[in-house]
């Protein structure tokens, strides 16, 4: 069956709206955070590596 229209009070709609955007937010922060950490690993790669390029080029690096 299929569900019957049961009218919201605006409180209701209100605290639905609310929780709507809490969710939201906190799927944007994800997003967010997620992003920032990728890109600080994909950093961190680039400056370790440019460091054993650099050691590497004045022969403190064991071969």
């Amino acid at each position: 069956m299929p569900p019957k229209d049961i009218p919201l009070t605006d409180d209701q709609i209100e605290a639905i709206a609310e929780r709507a955007a809490e969710v939201a937010l906190e799927k944007v922060y994800t997003e967010v955070g997620k992003s920032v950490l990728k890109k600080l690993a994909w950093l961190t790669g680039a400056a370790v590596l440019g460091l054993a390029m650099w050691l590497s080029s004045h022969g403190s690096l064991p071969k």
